[in-house]
C-alpha cells in the first residue's frame, strides 16, 4: 500500500493530521485551479475550503481509478464552475495580484526600453487570455502553467482527450492572432 492510500485510511479513521497533511500536498493545486477561474479575490479562499471540505466528505468514494490529484483538481474546477454558474460574475484578472507573472517575467531583463515593451506585450496577452472563454483558458492554463498532461485535463475537465487538444490549439490559435494584431512578429 503506497503513502497515499495510507493517508486516506487515516483520513477516514478519523486522523485529523493525516487530512491536513493532504490539505499542504494538494493546496497548490487547488490555489491555481481555483485562482485562474474565479475573478473575485474575496471569494477565492471561500472556494479552496469548500473544494477540501467536498474532498473530505467524498473521499470514501474515492477509488484509486485515477491519481488523487486528478480527483482533486477535478473537484476543484467543478466548484469554481459552479461558482461561476451560480454567479454568473464577468471573468477578469486582477493584474496586482501577488502571483503577478508580469513582475516576475520583467525583473529578468537587464534594458528598461526593452521591460516596457515586454511588459506591454505580456499584459496584452494576459488581458486577453482573460477574455478566452473559461474552458479554454482553463485548458490553456492547466497544460502551460501546471504542466498537466492532455490526459489529466481530460479527466479533471471531464472531456475527451481530443477535445482538450482542440480547445488548447484554439486558444492559442485566438492568441497568436490577437498579439499579430498589435505587434510586427518581430516584435514577438
Amino acid at each position: 500500500m503506497d503513502s497515499e492510500q495510507q493517508n486516506i485510511r487515516e483520513i477516514l479513521a478519523g486522523n485529523s493530521q493525516a487530512f491536513r497533511k493532504l490539505v499542504e500536498n494538494y493546496q497548490r493545486l487547488v490555489s491555481h485551479i481555483v485562482f485562474r477561474l474565479i475573478p473575485n479575490p474575496d471569494q477565492r479562499e471561500d472556494i479552496c475550503q469548500e473544494v477540501f471540505l467536498k474532498v473530505y466528505q467524498n473521499l470514501t468514494d474515492f477509488r484509486f481509478r485515477s491519481k488523487l490529484s486528478t480527483w482533486i483538481g477535478k473537484i476543484a474546477y467543478h466548484t469554481s464552475l459552479h461558482y461561476l454558474e451560480k454567479k454568473k460574475v464577468l471573468l477578469y484578472r486582477d493584474l496586482n495580484d501577488s502571483d503577478d507573472p508580469i513582475g516576475a517575467f520583467a525583473a529578468t531583463e537587464k534594458s528598461p526600453g526593452k521591460m516596457v515593451e515586454q511588459t506591454d506585450t505580456l499584459n496584452h496577452l494576459i488581458n486577453e487570455i482573460e477574455k478566452l472563454p473559461p474552458v479554454y483558458r482553463s485548458v490553456l492554463t492547466l497544460f502551460h502553467l501546471d504542466g498537466m498532461s492532455y490526459h489529466e485535463i481530460a479527466e479533471i475537465m471531464d472531456l475527451p482527450e481530443g477535445t482538450v487538444k482542440s480547445y488548447l490549439f484554439r486558444a492559442r490559435k485566438h492568441l497568436k492572432n490577437k498579439l499579430v494584431e498589435k505587434y510586427q512578429p518581430e516584435e514577438l
